[in-house]
């Protein structure tokens, strides 16, 4: 596969945690869109992972879990994945991640300095994605 990106609307988050300066947002599912050079079609797949976030700030108290991610930003430095994360991610420099969530007006806004992914386990397959 030549690019995989998350696709936040939809991932599930088991939980939201924030201690000292390190915040991880648990995806008990998060759903990978794999895509490969020259072809129309394209994949989904889920895996559980974390997007961890070192020197964070957040202002207001993070949602309890467990949640489904309606959608976000993440900025990292100049770039602003908008309703995706790219696979692999980390990122040095100044972050911004702000996601919201179905059923809730409650929103995840947090700032810092270093972010990655860290997944877990082996991707599982869902189903390709046709165009049209």
């Amino acid at each position: 596969m030549d690019s995989t990106s998350i696709e936040l609307k939809g991932s599930e988050i088991e939980e939201i945690a924030l201690a000292g300066d390190i915040l991880e947002i648990r995806f008990a599912r998060a759903y990978l869109i794999k895509t490969m050079t020259g072809s129309i079609e394209r994949t989904r797949w889920w895996q559980a992972g974390s997007l961890i976030i070192e020197d964070a700030e957040v202002p207001e108290r993070p949602p309890e879990g467990p949640l489904v991610c309606a959608g976000g930003d993440l900025e990292a430095n100049i770039y602003v994945y908008r309703d995706m994360i790219p696979l692999p991610f980390a990122d040095r420099g100044a972050i911004r991640c702000e996601l919201r969530f179905e059923g809730t007006l409650s929103r995840l806004c947090a700032t810092g300095r270093d972010a990655r992914l860290e997944m877990r386990d082996v991707p599982k397959y869902i189903e390709h994605l046709r165009p049209g």
